[in-house]
């Protein structure tokens, strides 16, 4: 049941402790709840419902889900955590800190969920470059992954918004869709001799120019102005985002935020199962991998459902041997 009064799970004054209290309900949230609710775990989903992929028409490359639209998709899943027994929150987790149980996580409406463990999977906000009109179309005609939106805008006229070195790998990966592609070179440097060639061998128009705005016609891309009033008509544009993870409550229990290597962003760093340099944190999805997309931030988050889960199985193990052995040596004094 989606609720949106968490004080409606406390036992009078005393919070309900769950197993595990997940911050985000993206694909790797509610992967990882209905991991830990299969195993017979207490999980709480607290969510926004602002998901960073609203704009999209569809989810790409999750097999057997192609082009199902994202909210239908988070729909979906929030059904089946709630079918193994987990509890969705709408509302926006604000803080949390440590306690003697676990962790306790206050909301913006000033409740407070507590956890023994957490996993955060808040995801990460796009940058776009201060360009009118970019953001409007930004998810539809406005583009930065041809792995999610490549098919839908094969054969088009494609433009490259060139802010950095990554724009002539994009200008490369977009050609294999269409051989209509322009790059505009923005605020990107001088293509090298060799990348000049490339493009020249591969059919990839080149503008140099600072782009002023973006234009569209209803719902359509219609066209990119220069400064110096040149107009391009194009139907789709390629841009490279700053990508910053939402990483403030991973941040305030001490984890630290790393800058990737080539330039593209912020995220927190987390192994292999999502656990972080906080003992009892894990983290999934794009808060620790900036290009991860949906279908690899699911199995992010399942296997940090099923980390949190292996972990308390341990912790209830000790807890199980010290009251046997405490119960033992009782026995032997009497």
């Amino acid at each position: 049941m989606l609720r949106g009064d968490p004080m409606n799970m406390t036992n009078h004054t005393t919070p309900i402790l769950f197993d595990a209290v997940i911050v985000g309900g993206g694909a790797a949230g509610l992967s990882a709840a209905t991991a830990l609710g299969r195993s017979r775990r207490s999980a709480v989903v607290i969510d926004a419902g602002e998901p960073r992929n609203a704009p999209a028409s569809g989810v790409h490359n999750f097999l057997t889900r192609d082009g199902t639209p994202p909210a239908e998709l988070m729909q979906l899943g929030r059904a089946e955590v709630e079918g193994y027994g987990g509890t969705i929150i709408r509302g926006t987790a604000i803080s949390v800190e440590r306690t003697d149980a676990g962790f306790a996580v206050t909301t913006d409406d000033g409740d407070v969920i507590a956890g023994r463990r957490l996993i955060v999977t808040t995801g990460l906000v796009d940058e776009l470059p201060n360009i009118p009109g970019l953001r409007e179309r930004w998810g539809r005609n406005v583009l930065h992954c041809p792995y999610c939106h490549g098919w839908e805008v094969r054969d088009h006229a494609i433009g490259i918004l060139a802010t950095g070195p990554a724009a002539m790998h994009q200008a490369m990966m977009f050609r294999q869709l269409s051989d209509r592609v322009t790059v505009f070179l923005h605020q990107a440097p001088e293509p090298t001799d060799d990348e000049l060639d490339q493009l020249a061998a591969l059919g990839i128009d080149l503008v140099r120019g600072r782009v002023a705005s973006v234009e569209a016609s209803g719902t359509t891309l219609s066209s990119v102005t220069l400064e110096d009033g040149s107009v391009h008509p194009i139907e789709e544009l390629v841009v490279a985002p700053i990508f910053t993870a939402r990483s403030e409550l991973l941040e305030s229990l001490g984890a630290e935020v790393t800058t990737h290597p080539m330039g593209m962003g912020s995220f927190i760093e987390a192994d292999e199962f999502g656990a972080t340099s906080v003992p009892g944190v894990w983290a999934a999805g794009n808060v620790t991998d900036l290009m991860g997309q949906v279908v690899t931030s699911a199995a992010q988050g399942l296997r940090a459902g099923a980390a949190v889960n292996g972990d308390l199985i341990l912790q209830e193990a000790r807890d199980a041997v010290t009251a046997y052995r405490a119960t033992r040596a009782e026995a032997l004094v009497e």
